[in-house]
């Protein structure tokens, strides 16, 4: 089927989206014009929705929020937000019901018809995906990028020419239902994470697994050997398998001990090179020079190590005030990546701004960096649990710092706040000439914000506000 022919096919079509997310809500408008009756479910009250809310109405879709929104599914078609779960029992019972249930990505997936870059993990996703982007961007080709970084795909997937290039951003929540893989499939790492949702690390796993598991034996993955669950699953890959590493030579792009960067035997670059800090992102170079090897040249792959300034919310140099560096790494959703990014980078200690929601995932590894790493944490969370967000992780972060063995009373100052502004405002009271302060969440944003580049958008406004 073309993407003209879909669209046609929504004509008289009853469609319902789960979740009221960002890769929905520009899909409702198109699904509209081309003659589909959308009704949208989400868990919030109407009220919660805000300015979502009336939008949707404006369009002319159905409202169905509170407890029960998921009662009563009969349409013709499901779209799933990625937050909502795939195996929840009602999704179930509606495909077994002889409703189709999808998502964007997944009809992006069936339709487009160009080569398709897709990175997948637990930490690095976006730069990864992002560097991938600019070097094919620099090889003089058309670049569709989106998915998971925040932009839907679908909604322009008429414009998609067999020889552009899509590149995109896939979650575990994303890739749980997928049944078709990319060309060039990438997973950056593997550790715990979004436990809340899935009901274990094995789940989770698998979900991730799926971004490789479809390829035919002309596709390519690209795989961590420095991290073993990412290493382990090279045994069910049927194409070629480049694999990546900081620590030893290898088949794909590989770092010596001098800082000299490889793909195999041939010489690319010095790690000096790459214009974004940290250890973590000489990584993610690995994994894009892997992905785009054989499509774009040395020389490309060179310039865009030099010239890329990184992504915004990703240790994001906000300003300096006073002698004191803010940086913001709303990004670090998680304990590891906020290991490898923020703490990793300083040989001395910093103020940091923690919290977020609980994903249920252990904060214990974390507690101790913090010890080492933060002469100041304050933790946000909101005074009282907010309507449709999540439980705050602000409180287990201080208790694995609290219960870490290298804590000591006052070492990290721990201090709390309610409000992004009031947590900039102790971050400066705390700070001196030549110290660095950074939001480094360690969670998600979903127990105050609808996401981390939200959080991150207000706190860069607070900053730059600081007179």
């Amino acid at each position: 089927m073309t993407a003209n022919e879909f669209y046609a096919s929504l004509s008289g079509k009853r469609i319902t989206f789960v979740g009221v997310g960002r890769s929905n809500l520009p899909l409702i408008e198109q699904f509209k014009a081309h003659g589909a009756a959308v009704s949208v479910r989400d868990k919030r009250s109407e009220a919660a929705l805000g300015e979502d809310g009336e939008a949707l109405k404006k369009l002319g879709a159905k409202l169905i929020c509170g407890e029960d929104y998921l009662e009563s599914i009969d349409e013709d078609m499901l779209f799933r937000a990625p937050g909502v779960p795939y195996l929840l029992p009602e999704l179930q019972k509606a495909r077994a019901n002889g409703v189709a249930v999808t998502s964007e990505m997944e009809v992006f997936f069936d339709l487009c018809p160009c080569k398709i870059y897709a990175v997948t993990g637990s930490d690095g996703k976006t730069t990864t995906t992002s560097v991938i982007a600019e070097m094919l961007k620099a090889a003089g080709k058309t670049v569709h990028l989106g998915g998971n970084i925040g932009r839907p795909l679908l909604p322009e997937i008429c414009d998609v020419k067999p020889e552009d290039v899509a590149v995109v951003e896939l979650s575990s929540f994303q890739l749980i239902s997928m049944r078709r893989s990319p060309n060039v499939a990438v997973i950056t790492n593997l550790s715990p994470n979004h436990l809340d949702v899935h009901k274990d690390m094995d789940e989770y796993v698998n979900a991730k697994k799926n971004v490789l598991l479809h390829q035919n034996a002309f596709g390519r993955t690209v795989l961590n050997a420095d991290n073993a669950l990412t290493a382990a699953c090279a045994a069910d890959t049927r194409g070629m398998t480049y694999m990546f590493s900081r620590r030893e030579k290898t088949n794909g792009a590989w770092c010596s001990a001098d800082g000299k960067i490889y793909f195999g035997d041939e010489y690319i670059m010095e790690e000096s090179d790459i214009r974004i800090p940290g250890k973590h992102n000489v990584e993610n170079y690995l994994a894009a020079i892997s992905a785009v090897w054989g499509d774009v040249s040395k020389e490309v792959i060179r310039t865009v190590a030099k010239e890329f300034n990184g992504v915004e919310h990703r240790m994001e140099f906000v300003r300096e005030l006073d002698g004191v560096r803010w940086y913001n790494d709303s990004i670090a959703t998680s304990p590891s990546r906020a290991m490898i990014g923020t703490l990793s980078l300083y040989d001395f200690k910093i103020v940091m701004i923690a919290g977020g929601a609980d994903k249920k995932v252990p904060f214990d590894e974390l507690g101790k960096v913090i010890c080492d790493k933060v002469k100041t944490l304050v933790l946000l969370a909101p005074e009282k649990p907010l309507e449709g967000f999540k439980t705050p992780a602000a409180g287990k972060i201080e208790a694995a710092v609290r219960n870490a063995e290298n804590y000591k009373d006052g070492a990290p100052v721990i201090l709390h706040a309610n409000n992004m502004k009031d947590a900039v405002r102790l971050a400066r009271e705390s700070a001196e000439p030549g110290d660095v302060v950074s939001l480094c969440p360690a969670a998600t944003g979903f127990d105050m914000y609808k996401s981390f580049a939200v959080r991150g958008d207000i706190y860069r406004e607070e900053v730059k506000a600081l007179k």
